[in-house]
């Protein structure tokens, strides 16, 4: 195996994979050190909170190092490997692009530009970072009480590394753990985390969170008591957190399997958390004799041509119902307080994989037929399957078909897919009596949910929507004199 004797050694970081995604786990090493390697060969797998993907580098040459085990987590921006690259590096056939920066005669290197998963190969612009000078916990500060929360935890238990800057992304679990401490105001940097390799947990912002609540407490009362009172204080403020700490965990039974909240199991948690928190919603429902759309179909896939599936049409049903009743198919603007009312449909459907529940993304399924849509239903699904789906095909969604009656069981009450508006919920398809034509009879019978936003509109509206739904699926004829 050649390796780079004259050529130069070139770092590949963990590129920005869009969405909002900051950080990614290592699943799977495709190469090892001394391999060769070629321009947009995939290295690593990695999963984010959206989704499995295959990392591309885009040098060519010979991998002398690799950052980071299997299982590891690593922000956007930390190394993943160096290559060697040059005259040495098999050949010379594996050479990294190069370009001359104007006006300087510096070479910097530069990715192939190929795409990664929508994103591209090439560098990604650099992240701003805000300089912050050293700090250090002085004597005076101890004393007199003027420290921050931050520097108060780390005199009780040495958690704080504040006269240690620390250069480089900060390793934290989640982006939810970013933007607690973003919230509070909370110096990352300031943090010792208690994870593998330092890695910073929520119980350790939470944690430093409650420390500063106290500090700033006692600080408060020996302000108004005099100062014998506030070393007192300063004394219970120190022994605070690790009491609060206590009684915090005691509420979790000991023993049992811990199974961490990331990846795409921790996205769907995130979500759905801020669904039940933010959307006042409310959801109808109403049995529908499914009878005559089960003929339709049998009719329809004893034609020829490709199978039209249970899904389709129903999805089929969706867009229609949407078209009558748009206010559906619309996103709350919090921050201007508005309606945000959608001219396209873009229909996801819940796919339950190894990998946890995901929703990938049917565009424009407005603009599709049954067939179109038949086709599409069965390919983002097998990609689902395959933990394959890419951050674009799983966000976006407009509305939310939800079929769990694969599951069977025969109704519940959907969580909306925030940010949208509504999802429609399909049960079981099963045998049931039901009086037909004045008679009693035996009929397929499929129970419907709507939950919707209640500020997106009101209950006559949502019950215009699922009655329209339910008279499509009883009587098919209706969708084709609408359409």
């Amino acid at each position: 195996m050649a390796h780079a004797s004259d050529g130069r050694s070139l770092e590949f970081k963990l590129p920005d994979l869009g969405e909002g995604l900051t950080e990614a786990e290592i699943v799977r090493w495709m190469v090892e050190v001394g391999d060769v390697v070629a321009v947009d060969q995939p290295v690593v797998e990695v999963e984010t909170a959206k989704a499995m993907v295959e990392v591309p580098c885009p040098y060519g040459g010979v991998v002398t190092a690799r950052f980071g085990e299997e299982g590891a987590e690593l922000p956007v921006g930390a190394p993943l490997l160096t290559v060697a690259v040059g005259e040495g590096a098999d050949g010379g056939a594996a050479r990294a692009p190069r370009a001359e920066e104007p006006g300087t005669g510096e070479e910097k290197s530069e990715g192939s530009g190929n795409v990664l998963v929508g994103y591209g190969t090439s560098e990604a612009p650099a992240r701003r970072r805000r300089v912050r000078p050293e700090r250090r916990v002085s004597g005076g500060a101890a004393a007199g009480g003027s420290a921050s929360g931050t520097e108060a935890v780390g005199r009780a238990n040495g958690r704080v590394r504040a006269a240690e800057p620390v250069d480089g992304p900060v390793p934290v679990i989640s982006p939810l753990v970013r933007r607690l401490a973003r919230q509070n105001d909370l110096d990352l940097r300031e943090l010792t985390g208690s994870g593998p390799d330092g890695l910073i947990l929520r119980a350790d912002v939470e944690y430093a969170l409650r420390a500063a609540a106290a500090q700033g407490s006692g600080r408060t009362a020996a302000q108004e008591a005099g100062p014998h009172a506030a070393e007192a204080a300063r004394e219970q403020a120190t022994a605070a957190p690790a009491t609060t700490g206590a009684r915090a965990s005691s509420a979790v039974p000991p023993g049992g399997i811990r199974t961490p909240l990331k990846g795409v199991r921790g996205a769907v948690a995130d979500k759905l958390s801020r669904s039940r928190r933010e959307i006042p919603d409310a959801t109808c429902w109403v049995d529908a004799d499914a009878t005559e759309l089960m003929r339709a179909r049998t009719a329809m896939n004893a034609a020829g041509g490709p199978k039209i599936s249970l899904v389709a049409l129903l999805a089929r049903i969706c867009t229609a119902a949407l078209a009558r009743f748009p206010e559906l198919n619309s996103t709350v603007d919090t921050e201007a307080r508005e309606v945000v009312q959608l001219d396209h449909v873009h229909l996801g459907f819940a796919a339950q994989t190894d990998r946890g529940l995901v929703v990938p993304v049917v565009r424009d399924a407005h603009a599709r037929d049954a067939e179109g849509l038949t086709a599409e239903f069965a390919r983002l699904t097998e990609t689902a399957r395959e933990g394959r789906l890419t951050p674009g095909e799983l966000t976006g969604s407009t509305f939310t078909l939800n079929n769990y009656g694969v599951f069977g069981v025969d109704g519940s009450t959907p969580i909306i897919n925030h940010p949208e508006a509504a999802m429609l919920g399909v049960g079981r398809i099963v045998p049931k009596p039901w009086v037909h034509e004045g008679e009693l009879a035996v009929r397929q019978v499929v129970q419907l949910s709507l939950t919707f936003d209640h500020r997106v509109c009101d209950g006559g509206t949502a019950g215009g929507f699922l009655r329209y739904v339910a008279d499509c699926v009883e009587q098919p004829a209706v969708l084709l004199r609408t359409l």
